[in-house]
């Protein structure tokens, strides 16, 4: 264990479909700058640069931060897949905690395209060879997006296991979008019934069209402090960061189950590691924003993160313990499937949401007295990220 890390700023832009955003640049450039000026911190303190984006060349980073300001420093750019917006916050947590530096910036943004997720590369081996391999083996391939097949395949096999029924996974859509109705910054505002959600098109059992996020352009960011800085800027009691672990695929993902490829593993023991550190457990979080890249994968995280027992994800629904009343206030954002995935932004809206709720800045959706708060940032390929932000 290294020194205390401070999240002292955040911000983030409200997403928009593809073709209706500003280009990459623009959007980074103001989330960093609306995270700057919510810590109080002149850009010329920061000492180093993350930029986290999946699709683009290679030092947009640089593009994106230039336009906050040209002082040299140091900018690295960080692509994980889905996860990338949490790996670039755990990279520039690591060097403030590790004494490198006392300030650093971490921006996320990605300008996407429509249309379902796709390699750009065809030349050569894909870096989800394994896992296309695993869904071969078990369920064989249709027209689907290939992301749809491998989550919902996850949930299939999940709901022939614990007989869970189509229309609790729908249940999780009609949670988002009650949420995101009260967040300005979300994609999707509009609320649905269950029925509307059963009744838009299928595009792999269990999933409906509504059951699946949207490719979505975005930019969010941080500033990343030590105490040495927040006590010489006199900011009072600001959000830490209580613990933070990543895990990438065992050999488990590759064995006979569309649950263990899609990650389950790998984000139960990254929260298992992230509790041990803390010295807390899933009784003691108050707020999670958790990885609802389709419906299928919010059941599997609860059950992931030790949120509910395993094969109680059900109960868990529909007894409301996944919202405002509940046990744990899942994605108060909309999560994924309502505010949207602009994959390099995505793991730094989690945290600038969480952030917000442990301030008490949450507004409408204000979770209330919130102490603790759990992050999950999942990327194929693979990589899960788990955060644990407290306020004393």
């Amino acid at each position: 264990m290294g020194r205390r890390v401070n999240v002292i700023g955040v911000g983030m832009v409200p997403f928009q479909k593809p073709g209706k955003s500003e280009e990459y640049h623009v959007m980074a450039a103001a989330a960093a700058k609306t995270a700057l000026k919510d810590a109080g911190v002149d850009y010329n303190e920061i000492e180093q640069a993350y930029a986290g984006y999946v699709y683009g060349d290679s030092t947009c980073g640089q593009r994106a931060i230039y336009e906050v300001g040209l002082t040299g420093i140091p900018v690295f750019n960080v692509n994980n897949n889905c996860s990338t917006g949490s790996s670039a916050l755990m990279l520039a947590k690591q060097a403030v905690e590790g004494g490198l530096v006392e300030c650093a910036l971490v921006v996320g943004f990605e300008q996407m395209e429509r249309g379902a997720l796709a390699s750009k590369y065809t030349d050569r081996t894909n870096p989800l060879e394994q896992h296309v391999n695993v869904m071969g083996d078990q369920q064989g391939f249709s027209s689907a997006p290939f992301a749809a097949q491998m989550f919902g395949g996850a949930g299939r096999e999940y709901r022939f296991k614990y007989g869970m029924a189509k229309e609790t996974f729908a249940q999780v859509s009609v949670k988002a979008r009650q949420h995101a109705a009260k967040n300005p910054y979300a994609l999707f505002r509009n609320t649905l019934t269950v029925e509307e959600v059963m009744e838009s098109p299928e595009v792999f059992d269990p999933l409906t069209r509504y059951q699946c996020c949207p490719p979505t352009c975005g930019a969010a960011a941080a500033v990343l402090a030590s105490d040495d800085f927040v006590k010489k800027h006199g900011i009072s009691n600001p959000v830490y960061i209580a613990a933070q672990a990543m895990r990438t695929d065992f050999n488990t993902s590759f064995e006979e189950s569309m649950i263990k490829m899609v990650g389950y593993d790998m984000a139960a023991e990254a929260a298992k590691a992230v509790y041990e550190e803390a010295g807390l457990g899933p009784d003691d979080v108050d707020v999670v924003e958790l990885h609802d890249c389709f419906t299928a994968n919010e059941v599997l995280t609860y059950e992931a993160l030790g949120l509910c027992g395993e094969g109680e994800a059900e109960k868990f629904i529909l007894d409301g313990q996944n919202t405002y009343g509940g046990k744990f206030v899942t994605n108060p954002s909309g999560g994924l499937l309502s505010k949207g995935h602009p994959l390099g932004a995505t793991g730094l809206a989690q945290c600038t949401e969480l952030v917000w709720h442990l301030r008490g800045q949450a507004e409408d959706r204000q979770v209330e007295g919130a102490k603790v708060a759990l992050q999950h940032n999942l990327g194929l390929g693979g990589a899960a990220v788990v955060t644990m932000y407290r306020k004393d």
